[in-house]
C-alpha cells in the first residue's frame, strides 16, 4: 500500500459524516508498515467499539467506519477464524465487524458484517509477520496467494458496504 496523509484518510470516508471523519483519531501514520499493507485498519485507541479501515477499491481510496462487537461476550473459550485472512484467533481475537452501507441502503440503517481480525492485522497474518499465538492452520498457499486472498475477501466486503 502506498503511504497516505491524514487528508487523504479522513477524505476516503465514505459511510460516515465528515464530522466523524474529522474525529477519527488517526494512528502514527510515520510507524504504519505501509509496504506490508493491503489495507490500512486500526481500532479507536479510546476503547469504544469503534475500528476503521482505508483500502483501494477500483482505483478509488475508500475508507469505512466500523463497529465491532465487544470483546469477552461470556462465550466459551474456542478459536475463530477471520474471513479476509483465515487466521486461527482466540475468542476474542476476531470479531463481528459492521459497516453501515452506503446511499439509501445506509439511510435505512442496513449494515454489512464480516468476521474480522480485531487489531485489522490482516496483512501481517498473511505475511507471516505477526502471530495470533494460536496454532496456524495447515495451508499449502503460498504466501503471494494468502496475500491475494486478503485482498479479494477484503475487496468482497468493501462491495458489500458500497452496494
Amino acid at each position: 500500500m502506498q503511504p497516505l496523509t491524514a487528508d487523504q484518510i479522513r477524505a476516503s470516508f465514505v459511510n460516515c459524516s465528515q464530522g466523524e471523519a474529522k474525529r477519527a483519531a488517526l494512528p502514527d501514520l510515520t510507524v504504519v508498515p505501509w509496504a506490508d499493507l493491503d489495507f490500512l485498519g486500526w481500532t479507536d485507541p479510546s476503547g469504544s467499539s469503534r475500528a476503521y479501515l482505508v483500502a483501494e477499491h477500483d482505483g478509488e481510496l475508500v475508507g469505512l467506519l466500523l463497529r465491532q462487537n465487544p470483546a469477552g461476550t461470556g462465550q466459551a473459550r474456542r478459536s475463530k477464524l477471520c474471513e479476509v485472512c483465515v487466521t486461527a484467533h482466540t475468542d476474542t481475537g476476531v470479531c463481528l465487524t459492521v459497516a453501515a452501507k452506503t446511499g439509501a441502503a445506509g439511510k435505512r440503517g442496513d449494515t454489512a458484517g464480516i468476521h474480522l481480525c480485531r487489531d485489522l492485522a490482516c496483512s501481517l497474518y498473511a505475511r507471516g509477520q505477526k502471530s495470533s499465538g494460536v496454532p496456524k492452520l495447515r495451508e499449502t498457499l503460498s504466501t503471494d496467494a494468502m496475500v491475494e486472498r486478503v485482498r479479494t475477501q477484503l475487496d468482497v466486503f468493501v462491495r458489500r458496504v458500497l452496494a
